[in-house]
This record gives structure tokens, sequence and C-alpha cells, in this order.
């Protein structure tokens, strides 16, 4: 593993509160210094980091990775790289795969597949209930023990309180969090998109705000109940933010994710019936938009997760009704960071990248989000000042499914190491990144 050192460049470290120019320097996968003026060992690869950021690795806990089942869709493969060409260097795969990882065997199949693959450290989530149904548990232990690092039924809302309790009394004894689609089935049975103005004008069914809030209600109450830790996910409406930061102020073991879409954009993006448009949970009302950035300001939303959900070009040509929910997320979420929370204000670049790096690795205790000396080098090397087009043909996931093709960005990685080898490289050859 050839060493290599980053000269010069901007360097924020959340998890040690530092943020300045530095030189950083990597040897036999960990990071061996960081400081001015640091003396490159013989064979080393010097990098100039001038105008660039080097940060810890972006870490995403919520990415579906679609294999086993969908491959079609993304494999653990293409999604990894997709990971590291947009910066992150970890991601927790979802368990709503065909079949679904709800057992050791599943879990370990998707850490095969990462080792294969040889790109961003991909950590697998294990269902919460056997076969998604929300009937009985699935084996927490064994699916740990195979290197799950939380469960979820993401997809689906666990509607049973009993069951979500169970969970979060049995996720405890693991030291490991529930993560929740929050959702009240009835109340967004056959929804399409935001319960609004706009839903009416296109004369589409809408899901209601209180859908998630009443789910997100419940559970800080069970999380109150149990001590357990529950994570909410894709958080996006202002009633969630304020029950989250409410939760938070007496101390209950609550944390959230929101996806750059939901900071990003409205319900008006579905105009025009554009399916690329189309979440779980939907795009809500600019009140909600700015709800989520206060919420990510003051830290009552822990982090910021892509939520990236691959389909195929085919299913999305569907009308608005039929169309799969999901917008690829992983190589534009930096960008739509530093576009729409740093370049307008809302976040520092530090309290950016603590959102997508050091606190995302501390919600889920995983490894990264650090440039401490002798941690691994896992990091990020990014442009915050380039603009680029999105362009679906510079994708790197096999899905372009994103309501943000032509949309002109700030911020771009130019440069990913994981565990000390660099598994990207803007410039390089899309298929040999």
């Amino acid at each position: 593993m050839t060493p290599f050192l980053i000269a010069g460049a901007r360097v924020i470290d959340p998890s040690r509160q530092s943020d300045g120019v530095a030189d950083v320097l990597v040897v036999d996968g960990r990071i061996e210094a960081v400081g001015r003026n640091v003396p490159a060992p013989e064979g080393a690869r010097r990098i100039d980091g001038t105008g660039k950021v080097v940060a810890p690795g972006l870490i995403d806990v919520h990415v579906h990775l679609r294999e086993p089942g969908q491959e079609h869709m993304e494999t653990v493969a293409s999604g990894a790289t997709a990971a590291v060409a947009g910066g992150f260097t970890g991601v927790c795969a979802m368990p709503n795969t065909d079949p679904v990882i709800d057992n050791q065997a599943a879990v370990g199949f998707v850490v095969r597949q990462a080792i294969r693959a040889g790109k961003a450290r991909v950590f697998p989530i294990g269902c919460i209930s056997v076969g998604q149904k929300g009937q009985q548990l699935a084996e927490f232990g064994e699916m740990v023990g195979a290197g799950a690092v939380a469960v979820s039924d993401d997809g689906r809302p666990v509607v049973s309180s009993q069951l979500m309790r169970t969970a979060l009394e049995y996720a405890k004894v693991f030291g490991i969090p529930v993560a929740d689609h929050c959702e009240d089935p009835t109340l967004a049975h056959g929804g399409a998109m935001h319960e609004g103005i706009v839903a009416t004008r296109l004369g589409l069914k809408g899901v209601p705000a209180a859908a998630e809030e009443i789910m997100v209600a419940r559970d800080i109450v069970l999380a109150e109940l149990t001590g357990g830790h529950v994570h909410l996910c894709h958080i996006s409406t202002r009633g969630a933010v304020e029950l989250i930061r409410r939760a938070k102020d007496r101390g209950l073991r609550v944390t959230a994710e929101a996806t750059p879409h939901h900071f990003t954009l409205t319900h008006e993006a579905c105009e025009g019936y554009d399916t690329n448009a189309k979440t779980r949970p939907p795009l809500r009302e600019a009140e909600d938009v700015a709800a989520v950035r206060a919420g990510l300001k003051d830290g009552t939303i822990d982090c910021i997760a892509s939520d990236h959900a691959p389909h195929h070009y085919d299913a999305k040509q569907r009308e608005f009704d039929d169309a799969p929910a999901g917008i690829v997320g992983l190589e534009t979420s930096l960008a739509l960071g530093i576009t729409h929370l740093v370049e307008t204000g809302i976040l520092s670049l530090p309290e950016l990248i603590a959102r997508m790096s050091t606190a995302p690795a501390a919600v889920f205790r995983l490894p990264g989000g650090t440039l401490a000396v002798g941690a691994p080098a896992d990091l990020t090397v990014f442009d915050p000042t380039r603009t680029w087009t999105v362009r679906a043909e510079d994708l790197h996931s096999k899905s372009v499914n994103s309501p943000f093709l032509g949309t002109t960005l700030k911020g771009q990685a130019d440069l990913t190491a994981v565990g000390g080898r660099i598994v990207f490289e803007r410039g390089v050859d899309k298929s040999d990144a």
C-alpha cells in the first residue's frame, strides 16, 4: 500500500474540532500525521491539496443497494462505487431486498459482496421482523454476529407497537439502534405525494404530515418506556422535527436523519407528474423544508442520509400513482449540502461535515468519522467551490432516477480513500474508478 501525503489542504475534522490548512500523511492504511510541513517518507505519493478540503470519509446510514434480487437497479458493487464517487467511505445497506436481509446468512452475503467490490465499507442493516412482515422478531443476535449494525424494516413501518417495543428492548441488549420508517399506513394508504394544494391540482391522493408525526410520537413514547435507541429515518415534516426536539430536551435515546431532497425540494417538484420527485416520505411544503434545515442546524436532526433508492428507468416511466418512490443520492448529497446549506449560511462547512461523517459514525457506532492520528485512513478530498451539472451519463450508479438531473451544484469529491487505499479519483475512467 503506497503511502501518500496530501499537502496544503484545508483539513476539517469535527471529531477533534479542528479546521485549518495542514498536510495529511497516510502510511500503512492509517493516519500517520496531520500538521504543517509534514515530511513524506521515501516513495510516498504527494497530492496537491491547494484549494481542496480534506475531511473524514463521509458516512451514509441509509442506502438501498438492492442486492440480492434486484440487481437490475443496483448491486453492492455499483452502489459502493457510486458511494466513493460521492465522497462516502461507508454506507449502511437497508434490508428490504429480495429476499430480505433477515438472517445471518443474508447479512454475511452483503458483507462478502462488499469485500469483493473493494470500494466503500458496507455495513448491513438487518430486518426488525422476519420477512419484514411485522409479526415476528428476526434473530438480532445472529445478524449482529454476522456484521449487522442496526435493524430496520425500512420501506415498511413497524405497525405493531408491541413489536416495536420488543424490538427496542431486544436491540438494547446488543447495543444497536432500531431505525424506523415513520408512517401510519392507514393514513398514508393510496397516497402518491404530500397532501396539499399541489396534490389537489394534480388530482392525486396525498399523504398528510400527520402520517409521519403519529409514528414519530409513538416511537418516542416507546423509546422512553424501554430505554432503547430509536433512530427515526428520513424526517420530513415540521411537526416531526418539533417532536424530536422535545424528546432530546428530555434526554431520550432518540436520533434522526434527514435527506438532501427533503431539505432542498418541496412538493412543487412533482408538478408535471415528475416521477423522479416521487419519494417516501413525500416532498413536503416550504415550511417543512425550513424546519428540517433548522433541525440540522441545532442538532435536533443528527445526520444527513441520502436514502439512495435506485429504480430502473422503465419503472419510473409509469404513471405517477404506479411509479415506485425513490431518488438516487450518493453522488449528489455532498454538493446539495454545500449548495443549499453552506452557501446559504445555514451550516458552516465543518457543521456539514459533522452531519455527514462524524455524527453518523457516532449514531450507529461505526468506525470512521475522524482524522485522528492512528485512525484508519478513511478520508475524502473535495473541492468546495467547483460547480458542476448533474448528468445521467456521469453517475456511477446503475440507476439515474434523480430530480436533480440538469441541476448545477457546487462542491464535488476529487479523491476517496478507504483504509489508506485510494478507491476513487476524479478524472479516472469510470470503469477504473
